[in-house]
């Protein structure tokens, strides 16, 4: 019966949708205040339905009630239950429904937060967002319904594919949703700003907290989704520009260049046409990603394995939304007002340059990532576009930014003063260069082009941090004074340093393990021992063991440095029983930043088997440094201008004062 009730929720969401996506909008055009107010009302209504769906169907996973499709397709009664909750999104059609739950989420945050929006505005972004969902909902019950049920009922499930039974894959969807769907109110805010033929300042203060949001929960997902893949695969990688990674970096990168284009149309009301157009982009890449995961096009480990006639309807939503959405823009772009003036050398002009080489570097990764399907299907040839192409290009590219990121926040608005930011700087710029110089040292040296590398990462560190310094005015007046000036900054200023700050982390990591990381394979008895990273890696024993749902035999290591014990790590392989799929399970030791893995391989003839073990220099700087970009995002979002949007008027102390008057 609860099965049933989510499923009727799931037709009522959809009808619901279907009122909100027509009503509202006859309302702004005729200015009915009435129709505009069903925007609102019937959001929630949606939001409500969905999430009793969603809760019906998370209720079969929970009781393991294999008599509906979806759950025996992908559940057991041994899974633990951490599992079997995040088993709901585990599958093609519960992460549709998570998709569709977040969706409606945010559109009843619009609803509910969005008191202070001009009621025509906020009918239609309410209703564009009814527009989504009602195509998703469509997609879900028409070719993805997970309330399908079996009768007789099966003993039993298949289990959950063992590749997902982990705390990292329980986490990562949902963020990249948050990421992937928070896109779609700034799309929204574009196509009603579109529809309405109106654009300033006041729509990008509006629009600029949803952009942060949904940039924040993506670098947050996309970072969890790179350590799943580091520790879980047992590839010993943190990135191999997968097809779905690609997918999901992106719209990371327009997301970027979104927020930064949106910063400028706020303070100078410049850049709107390229603002709006970063708006539709962002969410078309989105879609994008989720047409190249669900479409049966890619074969990945990250990929759905769907019915390819799933890929036609989705690709008919990106048609209807990006096709509408690029030529609503061709129509309505010509007849906006262009924004303010400001010289090349200003911090536009570095804001600028960003979104260039942000929108850049995705056409390349698109490219990429979209050649070799197009040419299989035009010729029939197959290729592969692997990671020396898209090192090569990608980092040509990024490179600029580096060097030029720090240079953007010691810049006036409208004219700079290059030199002038430059002397801010030659500290910062100085102290990074020793640090990359001795670093290298350290690590006894690698390719001498490594260590421009490492003090670009270096440089946009102590760049955040000089920023602070200036803003603070350390250069200028007393200690205490300016620490009190640092105490009294705007939280978006600490925000924007912790986001910069974290970004140089990731790239010393980025920069760090690539060129200094050491793999040794071997073949392993018990009581041998490898040399990694100046450590010893002794082999001591195999045993068995069993989990819930699975079997393991793992193989026990000493970890050692001059003779003294320095852990130990356990490593190994298991069977998962219900689907007969082995799994590796990789051993990891951290010391500081850096780490050692290890990681089983087959079994030899000999009675050996076959050890990989890598010495990891900094690796963790790699999602340190997202995780500060993340805290950055939440502490800018913080900041009540941010927060709120536009201010509302306030009209308390000029009654206070009249009073007082009298």
């Amino acid at each position: 019966m609860i099965i049933e009730l989510g499923h009727y929720a799931l037709v009522l969401a959809l009808a619901t949708a279907i009122v909100v996506s027509v009503l509202p909008v006859i309302g702004a055009k005729r200015g009915d205040t009435a129709l505009m107010g069903v925007a609102t009302t019937g959001t929630l209504a949606m939001f409500g339905l969905v999430v009793l769906s969603f809760g019906a169907l998370s209720y079969a996973y929970m009781v393991s009630d294999f008599s509906v499709q979806n759950v025996w397709q992908n559940s057991h009664s041994l899974l633990p239950d951490v599992y079997r909750f995040s088993a709901v999104w585990g599958n093609h059609e519960g992460s549709m429904m998570l998709w569709l739950l977040i969706l409606s989420f945010f559109s009843a945050m619009v609803a509910f937060f969005g008191a202070n929006l001009p009621q025509r505005l906020k009918a239609n972004v309410l209703a564009v967002q009814a527009w989504i969902a009602t195509a998703f909902t469509l997609f879900i019950l028409l070719t993805s319904n997970p309330f399908i049920r079996l009768a007789p009922a099966p003993a039993e499930g298949k289990d959950l594919n063992p590749v997902l039974q982990d705390v990292g894959l329980a986490i990562h969807p949902p963020l990249l949703y948050l990421g992937y769907v928070g896109f779609s109110v700034c799309f929204s805010f574009a196509i009603a700003a579109l529809i309405d033929g109106r654009i300033d300042a006041a729509w990008a203060r509006w629009v600029r907290p949803w952009t942060l949001a949904a940039w924040t929960f993506l670098t947050a997902g996309i970072a969890m989704g790179s350590y799943w893949a580091y520790y879980e695969l047992g590839w010993g990688g943190w990135w191999f520009w997968d097809p779905v990674e690609n997918a999901s970096f992106m719209p990371w990168l327009a997301g970027t260049a979104l927020l930064h284009s949106a910063l400028v149309m706020e303070k100078r009301e410049a850049l709107k046409i390229w603002t709006v157009l970063l708006a539709i982009l962002a969410f078309s890449l989105s879609l994008l990603g989720t047409f190249l995961v669900r479409s049966g096009v890619l074969t990945s480990v990250h990929a759905f394995a769907t019915d390819p006639s799933r890929g036609i309807f989705i690709l008919g939503i990106l048609t209807v939304f990006i096709g509408g959405a690029f030529t609503l823009f061709a129509l309505r772009a010509p007849a906006l007002k262009s924004g303010g003036l400001f010289a090349p050398i200003s911090r536009e002009g570095a804001l600028v340059l960003n979104n260039l080489i942000l929108t850049v570097s995705a056409a390349t990764v698109l490219v990429g990532t979209l050649y070799p399907l197009l040419l299989e299907t035009l010729t029939g040839d197959k290729i592969s576009v692997g990671a020396p192409f898209f090192n090569l290009t990608f980092g040509l590219l990024m490179a600029p930014l580096l060097v030029a990121m720090p240079f953007g926040p010691m810049l006036a608005w409208k004219r700079g003063d290059l030199l002038g930011a430059f002397q801010r700087l030659y500290a910062a710029a100085g102290l990074a260069l020793v640090a990359a110089v001795i670093l290298f040292y350290v690590q006894h040296g690698g390719p001498v082009l490594a260590v421009f590398g490492l003090a670009a990462g270096f440089f946009i560190v102590f760049g955040a941090l000089a920023d602070l310094w200036y803003r603070a005015g350390f250069n200028k007046v007393s200690a205490s004074v300016a620490f009190r000036r640092l105490a009294g900054l705007p939280r978006s200023a600490f925000g924007t340093a912790l986001a910069h700050l974290g970004f140089g982390v990731t790239v010393l990591g980025i920069v760090a393990v690539t060129t200094f990381e050491t793999e040794t394979v071997s073949e392993m008895k018990p009581g041998m021992t490898v040399e990694a990273g100046g450590y010893t890696v002794t082999f001591d024993r195999m045993m068995a063991a069993k989990g819930p749902n699975f079997t393991e035999d793992r193989a026990h290591f000493t970890l050692g440095k001059g003779g003294v014990a320095m852990g130990e790590v356990w490593s190994s392989k298991r069977l998962y029983t219900a689907r007969r799929m082995p799994t590796t399970e990789a051993g990891i030791r951290s010391f500081g930043t850096s780490q050692l893995y290890v990681s089983l391989g087959d079994p030899m003839a000999e009675g050996g088997i076959v050890v990989r073990v890598w010495w990891k220099p900094f690796i963790l700087c790699i999602w340190i440094g997202a995780l500060i970009m993340m805290v950055g995002g939440f502490v800018s979002l913080s900041d009540r201008r941010l927060r709120v949007g536009a201010p509302t008027r306030r009209t308390k102390p000029v009654k206070v004062a009249l009073e007082a008057a009298e």
